[in-house]
């Protein structure tokens, strides 16, 4: 059992990284329920973590989403140290870009090892069966308790059944889970938060399902109960204070340890060698500025020691019928798909100690609205399907090239096997 005896309020590590934006309104919301918060930057030392009784990891744009939502942060050295701190039963709360990170970090749901099993990928609003928006999405919606109220550190507040009304506005917020651990997490009560409607229903779409996350989640735990990441703000409004009191509670008066386990075998993906489809063209896209991105994949490798350097691609895979010169000169004129002051047609990077990789989405939204856009508003009816990947570019330095490669795929940083595929092109 943890339990501790205050004098003192608790104090609660505000986690911030590059880019993130809310931590005012989080301070402000621990301060509303007598929690003490100490705004923490990812650079300070890991190691005064321990003077702290819980964590929130904060929502924004941490890294720029670079490579994709949350990635960046989870390789961060600090992440470590919230590990071990949240094995010894403290709880951790990561809110919108926070839920990312717990995510790629393997947090939540907290399968051996910290090994990924959830993704949270692009919006997908669907009603009746049809996609009627993706993208980003600001709204306010109902998030139901669906588990006993004293299974997790942040419903002890809320009986089950129980819902309140708070923010949401993401982009990336559309939790999938394999159903077999799915499955298993409901059997634990680890779906914690679910999105409902008004009158407290469970409809799986739009708009009481705002992004088309599996099985209605908003929010989902560890086993032990004590790390929850959620995509909506409770900070944002007095309405999610009752997820920051339950925290102060939890801490202050303790829960009886929870004897849940996690285990699912990871299903086997492999990158398969890419064949390209004979009868698509391809365009291959390079930046002529300098490409944040790339540098911010490649130092968070540098810092787990891969001596490599990244150049990242975009990449089109286009099928048009007809006149396809005419209907490519078309697309070019749209500036849909690359921007020229910034942008250039080019060709795959095959030199020396280098390894592409091509990701895709496996759900491809961006390529779907691309699709729509230059066939609905510029009327390119040559279009029959359009595909777009990213290219990633491995220029290993020094070392064993494909060890290294190796080591770079195991940490995710290039992509989620549940959201994504990936081919070795060379």
């Amino acid at each position: 059992m943890l339990f501790r005896s205050y004098l003192i309020m608790s104090s609660i590590a505000v986690i911030q990284f590059p880019g993130s934006n809310t931590e005012r309104e989080t301070l402000m919301a621990c301060r509303r329920v007598g929690l003490s918060p100490v705004e923490f930057l990812w650079n300070e030392s890991a190691e005064k973590l321990t003077q702290f009784d819980g964590y929130v990891i904060v929502g924004g744009f941490s890294y720029e989403d670079r490579s994709r939502a949350g990635i960046i942060a989870a390789l961060d050295p600090i992440i470590k140290q919230v590990k071990l701190e949240v094995e010894k039963g403290k709880p951790l709360l990561g809110i919108c870009n926070g839920a990312q990170i717990l995510v790629e970090s393997g947090l939540v749901p907290g399968l051996q090892g910290y090994s990924i099993g959830i993704a949270l990928t692009d919006n997908k609003r669907v009603k009746g069966g049809r996609v009627v928006g993706v993208g980003y999405y600001n709204t306010w919606a109902n998030l139901q308790n669906s588990i006993p109220s004293d299974r997790c550190a942040f419903t002890r507040h809320l009986k089950t059944g129980e819902w309140i009304n708070i923010p949401l506005a993401h982009g990336e917020g559309r939790f999938i889970i394999p159903d077999e651990l799915l499955e298993k997490m409901i059997a634990n009560n680890q779906t914690v938060y679910r999105y409902c409607d008004d009158d407290g229903r469970i409809i799986d779409e739009f708009p009481t399902n705002p992004n088309g996350s599996m099985y209605n989640l908003a929010a989902v735990c560890n086993p032990t109960g004590n790390v929850m990441a959620i995509m909506p703000h409770p900070e944002r409004t007095s309405n999610g204070d009752v997820i920051f009191s339950s925290m102060k509670e939890f801490i202050e008066n303790g829960t009886p340890a929870m004897d849940f386990t996690l285990s699912f075998k990871q299903p086997h993906y492999e990158v398969a060698q890419y064949n390209p489809n004979g009868h698509a063209t391809e365009w291959v896209i390079d930046t002529i500025i300098a490409d944040n991105e790339a540098s911010s994949v490649q130092n968070a490798l540098g810092r787990l020691g891969c001596d490599i350097s990244i150049k990242r691609q975009t990449h089109w895979e286009m099928i048009i019928s007809g006149d396809r010169e005419h209907a490519l000169q078309k697309i070019n004129d749209t500036g849909e798909l690359y921007n020229s002051n910034k942008e250039l047609i080019s060709t795959i990077q095959r030199k020396k100690n280098t390894a592409s990789f091509l990701v895709r989405q496996k759900e491809d939204m961006i390529g779907r609205s691309k699709f729509e856009s230059l066939t609905r508003r510029f009327e390119i009816n040559e279009i029959l399907q359009l595909k777009r990947g990213v290219i990633w570019n491995v220029i290993v330095n020094s070392g064993n090239f494909e060890t290294i490669l190796d080591q770079i795929l195991d940490t995710h940083i290039l992509f989620n096997p549940l959201s994504h595929e990936c081919y070795r092109i060379n």
